[in-house]
């Protein structure tokens, strides 16, 4: 890059920053509709007589969430939104009809996380599946920097191991596949800081397209995150799209945005590849 490269005219700037701040108060307004949406579909789940399905994980490998930076509520956007391209994959290996093992690998580009991931999910009736899981990833200094609303001064890498289990269940309503997650995380962290529980609940739509003899799947979801200190914390919605490529193989191009009390929102650009080993 030159050092004498021009900097872009103050009317571009004040641009980007404007159609950046649209997109915020976009996001946020679709936060407070899926939180409507949400409770209204947990209440249909359970009133509804719609017909039971194989309960689903659309939405492909659980994005990972950025560690607590100690900064408490997000008091302002200060330095503005994170974008974060990343990638993914999964391979998925059935064991038992009825039980899977998926191992995810995962890598976050802006902050330089890797990330693994290992679930067995237990499929223990037509519309409920059980996934106990194992997560661990790694955030040097330079990407927790990135994360607090104004600068981070962070010299250490942060490391963080997670089990989790989650009780997943779908349901059809016509053609539209919806399904219902509740999970406990515990999150082993490192010194001083203690382990500590988390919740998570999310509510998933999917739509199955049939296009020149493929099924594209359209998917998009709701999740919150709630502990016991900081509360209803953090927030997610992410929308994508499932492409076969053939029997074994799709792709999975999606977008996710985040916002987190104490760090800045954060805008995942993810391209997944799912691999079916039989």
């Amino acid at each position: 890059m030159l050092a004498d490269k021009a900097e872009p005219p103050n009317e571009v700037r004040k641009t980007v920053t404007s159609i950046a701040t649209s997109v915020e108060m976009t996001m946020r307004r679709f936060e407070k509709l899926a939180r409507f949406l949400a409770l209204s579909a947990l209440a249909a789940s359970v009133i509804s007589v719609a017909a039971p399905c194989a309960a689903q994980e659309e939405g492909g490998v659980d994005a990972p969430t950025s560690p607590d930076t100690g900064n408490g509520p997000n008091t302002g956007d200060g330095r503005g939104s994170l974008f974060a391209p990343s990638s993914w994959l999964v391979l998925n290996t059935p064991v038992q009809k009825r039980v899977a093992l998926k191992l995810y690998g995962f890598y976050i580009g802006a902050m330089d996380v890797p990330v693994v991931q290992l679930d067995l999910p237990i499929r223990t009736t037509k519309f409920l599946t059980i996934t106990p899981s194992y997560m661990y990833y790694s955030v040097p200094a330079s990407g927790l920097n990135k994360l607090p609303a104004q600068p981070g001064h962070f010299t250490d890498s942060y490391e963080e191991q997670q089990f989790r289990i989650d009780g997943t269940a779908g349901f059809a309503f016509g053609k539209f596949e919806v399904s219902v997650r509740n999970m406990y995380v515990r999150r082993f962290r490192p010194t001083p800081a203690n382990g500590i529980g988390r919740y998570r609940g999310r509510i998933a739509v999917a739509y199955p397209l049939a296009v020149h003899g493929h099924t594209l799947k359209p998917f998009a979801s709701y999740e919150a995150f709630y502990e016991r200190i900081g509360g209803w914390n953090r927030h997610r919605l992410w929308s994508g799209v499932t492409l076969p490529v053939n029997k074994r193989v799709a792709v999975q191009p999606s977008f996710l945005w985040e916002t987190s009390d104490g760090s800045r929102n954060i805008h995942y650009l993810l391209l997944g590849l799912i691999v079916n080993t039989r």
